[in-house]
């Protein structure tokens, strides 16, 4: 269609300028080349090695939405597998091709339980996908000029078992919230608006994304820190500007002056833009604290988190199911899956199906729970005895059942219902410090020694000095709501480029089978924290539901994700 579009007498455009996301076939290339027509018209043919999708600044997915089917699934036949693992190492060597980065690859390794275990292609995803990255990058070294030729950044390739508790707890942050609680596509919200015709309100779609700075500066605060916020901002603005408070009758009932219907106009285009904007997340906030109020929200939340600091245990759970009956289904199952994840041998045999009847589940759900098998056990949890004798002497304890996070409240100031973190943060930083086990997170290009050396652990002159690691965690939404710090809305645009620029080398995270929005707000905090920008990739990012539906595919292989609903 190219070539004829181009060629002849009379050309359907004057020159073409072509550009290709993907690799083209060399074929195809000469057979471009040899058309003496076409060739002349041609201003640029190039490959853009854009394989990948972004979902915000620091955040990218490869958009395999069945990975976690096809990787993690019971079919014996991996073919569909390896072909997954080829796209996706393709996708994301196409990332490092366009930021002309080359990484130090690093990957979770293979456990073996004994030396008579046989290590399962479910082992090896990470070790495969890493591997396949590796090929490509060694391939750009040779074609793609000006790709590095020396280390540039670091990139840690994991999957999904490595945290099961993340997809499922509920995070509350006003970004999670969203897209948990609310009937959202992708960043696509629609609200009701007044109809200007005076008919009946009209459906609207807005975009919660980037180019929205009321959205950038509470994305990843605390729902309830949110709220507070925009109050404030709308009764801020209410006060400054002369058409709202005109509209909203705070200069009195009487007649408007003349003076005071120029200062109206003059104020109205603002007013109009501005208005609609923090009405929008007053309402959204709204409703989603409405929905935190009508379905008793908070004391779930609060369960969640005992559970997974070990402060709660089965009988709390057994309490909250026989004393709350009006919960959701999806949050029963939810809970349930968090107390799998951390007391699996709890759902063995009869086990599960009692504590299936005490939640009033159905047998759908009990895939979903049963299938968290396949994904193995929070990594965390292997040295706690699970022998019966142990498990009835830690029930019996008052504190500390048994914990799947170390409680790291006291390191920073948090909000209620805001203890949890998922496992990456740690493993993050430990990157960051070159504290990863060698053996658990091998990397297949060594560092040489001046990589984690003096030479690039001291921030260069003109950086601000990196934070202590032992100095208190200061979360975004907890900073001064009136200071200049590139997270007030006003700000936030104006600095969001130039930040970056000013720190340290890039790490990329990469987890295999989906990733979840507290994973990307922990790349967002640790950015600011260590002074070096994370950037989160993975397969998908999904919400709790998307996960749940396809955690139950795991066995049913032959439904669609949109055969499924929980």
């Amino acid at each position: 269609m190219f070539l004829s579009d181009m060629s002849g007498r009379k050309p359907l455009y004057r020159k073409a300028f072509v550009f290709f996301s993907s690799p083209i076939a060399r074929e195809l290339v000469m057979e471009i080349k040899k058309d003496a027509q076409v060739l002349p018209r041609i201003g640029a043919l190039r490959e853009m090695n854009l394989e990948y999708f972004t979902i915000d600044s620091q955040g990218f997915i490869t958009n395999n939405e069945r990975a976690l089917v096809e990787l993690f699934g019971d079919e014996e036949n991996n073919r569909k597998a390896v072909a997954c693992l080829n796209v996706m190492a393709t996708r994301i060597a196409t990332l490092f091709a366009s930021l002309r980065e080359f990484p130090f690859v690093r990957f979770r390794a293979a456990k073996s339980l004994d030396a008579t275990t046989m290590t399962t292609f479910h082992d090896l995803i990470p070790t495969k996908l890493a591997a396949g990255v590796w090929d490509c990058l060694m391939k750009y070294k040779k074609t793609i000029p000006n790709f590095p030729q020396t280390e540039t950044c670091e990139l840690l390739i994991i999957d999904r078992t490595i945290d099961q508790i993340a997809p499922v707890i509920h995070e509350w942050t006003y970004d999670a919230m969203c897209r948990d609680l609310l009937n959202m596509e992708g960043n696509k919200y629609v609200h009701e608006v007044p109809s200007k015709t005076g008919g009946p309100p009209e459906r609207k779609e807005v975009l919660l994304d980037d180019h929205d700075p009321i959205w950038l500066e509470l994305r990843h605060a605390h729902i309830a820190d949110a709220s507070e916020r925009l109050h404030e901002k709308m009764t801020n603005f209410i006060s400054k500007n002369k058409a709202a408070q005109i509209q909203h009758g705070s200069r009195g009932s009487g007649e408007m002056s003349t003076r005071d219907l120029q200062k109206m106009v003059q104020a109205l285009p603002q007013y109009s833009e501005q208005i609609d904007k923090l009405s929008l997340h007053v309402e959204i906030a709204g409703k989603i604290n409405r929905i935190i109020r009508e379905s008793g929200l908070r004391e779930l939340g609060q369960l969640e988190q005992d559970l997974v600091f070990g402060d709660a245990g089965m009988k709390d759970v057994i309490k909250f199911f026989t004393t709350n009956e009006d919960t959701t289904r999806e949050n029963k199952l939810r809970l349930l899956m968090i107390l799998a994840s951390i007391y699996p041998e709890k759902f063995e045999a009869e086990k599960g199906l009692n504590l299936m009847k005490v939640a009033k589940l159905t047998d759908e759900d009990a895939i979903a729970i049963n299938n968290l098998r396949m994904l193995g056990g929070e990594p965390d949890t292997k040295t706690t005895s699970t022998s019966s004798f142990a498990l009835k002497f830690d029930m019996h304890k008052v504190k500390k059942k048994r914990a799947a996070r170390k409680d790291r409240s006291g390191e920073e100031d948090t909000w209620q219902l805001s203890r949890f973190y998922p496992i990456i943060e740690e493993l993050i930083e430990k990157v960051s410090k070159n504290e990863l086990s060698k053996l658990d997170y091998p990397c297949l290009n060594d560092p040489s020694p001046t990589f984690h050396g003096t030479t690039y652990a001291v921030p260069v002159t003109h950086n601000p000095p990196a934070h202590s690691m032992r100095s208190r965690r200061t979360p975004t939404w907890a900073r001064p709501r009136g200071s200049d710090d590139g997270y007030s809305s006003d700000s936030v645009l104006k600095h969001a480029s130039s930040d970056f620029k000013k720190m340290g080398q890039r790490i990329f995270i990469f987890i295999v089978g989906g990733a979840t929005r507290s994973e990307l707000r922990i790349c967002h905090k640790l950015t600011g924290k260590l002074k070096r920008e994370v950037i989160l990739g993975s397969s998908s990012i999904d919400d709790p539901a998307q996960y749940i539906t396809k955690l139950k595919m795991l066995t049913a292989q032959e439904l669609s994700l949109d055969d499924l609903q929980i």
